[in-house]
């Protein structure tokens, strides 16, 4: 097979094309029935949002083009199998997780994974050795695994069926992804990887190795991401030594059996473009970055990192295309500058958090963009520039895990106000969306620190998401429990 080729594509362009008369779901039929909806996406769009049949395939069990298209992703991406996802990554790193382990068995991972891979160990109750990153106090983010830290779980919990590693962060940060597969592996470990926010690894010139290219046994990757893809369009992808059969069952488990052929055929589509002009596409996106890292930080008082973090462990490498920058010299939460360059100059960056906000470069930006971005971050600085305040420390918090996340998520309990929590042991999740890491899980201890934390992040505007109640002034704790 030829990467130039793009089978789901090029099957349901056969289907538009033929003027085949649908008495299938969906209702709309082909945009006829929902007159507003066409006018807003378009006939072109609803004429190929369709359901699965004989010359399309089927998602849960595929047999034709889509076998074909996922095939040719995997070569591209050098696994042995690879599986399209329309639930988002969210959906790819659970059924990596809930393929490797079951309900007592214990996985390692960093604390600051993202809330889907908790959230699988609520549903599968796996029992979490959590690897408490180091931080970098200086511009307050969590970064990579630390080698020695990986084999001091692996030494104290031999029996650990995987290792679920973030390469890399939303920040760019790479752990040394190569040595920690080593590990796992000398141990008949499974080596996970969130690589959500790698796409372009696998395609660009000298950036930090892919989870495939490292050993990994399986990888979830965000298309949507740097890749081009529609948003919630994912990629899930297996190693050598992995029952691709057996997973396609976890898939099935809580994926839709109703995939969106608009979804399914942005992967066939970005996969193609990917595997043809990755190369040169990803080479403007670091030349963009980089560019954009040496103005800001010529402005003062910003700080766009880049390799210099590097330390060969806890920042073993760094993904220049990721443009973070640092705000807490302006005296401004990363909150705060996200929140005035959206409201003010029409500029929307990915995320803001306590003291960084990051702008995400991809194959998709202009030269004027770049040039926008900088020249309303120096007039940030010159107009709203304040006395430097006190600021937590790191977006990252250790926390104290008394239970594990399935049990103190299904256990009795009630709901006090925020005040009263301290010493508690919480039952659902606290996190600021994105980058979506929970500052508290099931199991976990409430502190004085956390409380603190979420009033702070609370005051600044951050987005929190998890709790049942949706200001997050009260938190469901276990009863009887602290």
């Amino acid at each position: 097979m030829k990467q130039n080729q793009a089978p789901l594509y090029e099957a349901l362009e056969r289907v538009r094309d033929g003027g085949l008369v649908p008495f299938d779901v969906p209702g709309h039929k082909r945009g006829k029935g929902n007159r507003e909806l066409t006018e807003f996406l378009g006939e072109r769009c609803l004429s190929v949002d369709v359901n699965s049949m004989k010359p399309l395939d089927n998602l849960c069990h595929p047999t034709g083009v889509l076998q074909e298209a996922e095939a040719l992703a995997a070569q591209a991406f050098g696994a042995a199998h690879a599986f399209f996802m329309v639930g988002g990554t969210t959906s790819s790193v659970q059924a990596m997780i809930l393929s490797h382990v079951k309900a007592g068995e214990r996985i390692i991972l960093p604390r600051n994974v993202h809330q889907s891979a908790i959230n699988a160990l609520v549903l599968c109750g796996a029992v979490p050795v959590y690897i408490n990153p180091q931080t970098d106090k200086k511009i307050g983010i969590a970064l990579g695994i630390s080698v020695a830290d990986v084999k001091q779980a692996i030494a104290e919990h031999p029996e650990a069926k995987a290792i679920l590693v973030n390469n890399p962060t939303y920040y760019g940060i790479c752990s040394d992804l190569k040595q920690i597969t080593r590990l796992a592996h000398a141990q008949g470990m499974k080596v996970l990887v969130d690589e959500a926010h790698g796409t372009h690894f696998y395609f660009g010139k000298d950036m930090p190795v892919s989870a495939m290219a490292a050993g990994a046994d399986m990888a979830a990757v965000s298309m949507h991401k740097s890749g081009g893809s529609l948003t919630q369009s994912s990629i899930l992808l297996c190693g050598e030594h992995v029952n691709a059969h057996y997973v396609r069952q976890m898939i099935n488990l809580t994926q839709t059996t109703s995939a969106s052929y608009l979804l399914l055929s942005s992967l066939d589509i970005s996969r193609r473009n990917l595997a043809l002009r990755g190369e040169e596409l990803f080479e403007k996106v670091k030349r963009f970055s980089q560019y954009a890292r040496e103005e800001i930080n010529k402005l003062g008082d910003y700080y766009a990192y880049g390799r210099e973090l590097c330390n060969g462990d806890s920042v073993f490498d760094f993904d220049v295309t990721k443009l973070s920058v640092n705000t807490r010299a302006l005296g401004l939460a990363g909150i705060e500058v996200y929140d005035i360059l959206r409201e003010e100059y029409d500029i929307q960056v990915e995320f803001g958090d306590l003291g960084n906000i990051l702008a995400y470069i991809s194959l998709g930006d202009k030269n004027k963009h770049i040039e926008r971005l900088i020249s309303a971050l120096g007039e940030i600085r010159r107009l709203y520039k304040r006395p430097v305040r006190e600021m937590p420390e790191s977006e990252y918090i250790s926390p104290d895990v008394v239970l594990s996340p399935q049990a103190a998520f299904y256990g009795d309990k009630q709901s006090l106000p925020l005040a009263q929590c301290a010493g508690k042991i919480c039952a659902e999740f606290v996190m600021c969306y994105p980058p979506g890491i929970p500052i508290l899980g099931p199991g976990e201890r409430v502190t004085g620190e956390i409380i603190a934390y979420i009033r702070y992040a609370k005051e600044k505007g951050c987005l929190l998401t998890g709790p049942e109640s949706m200001d997050a002034s009260c938190l469901n704790v276990l009863k009887g429990e602290g």
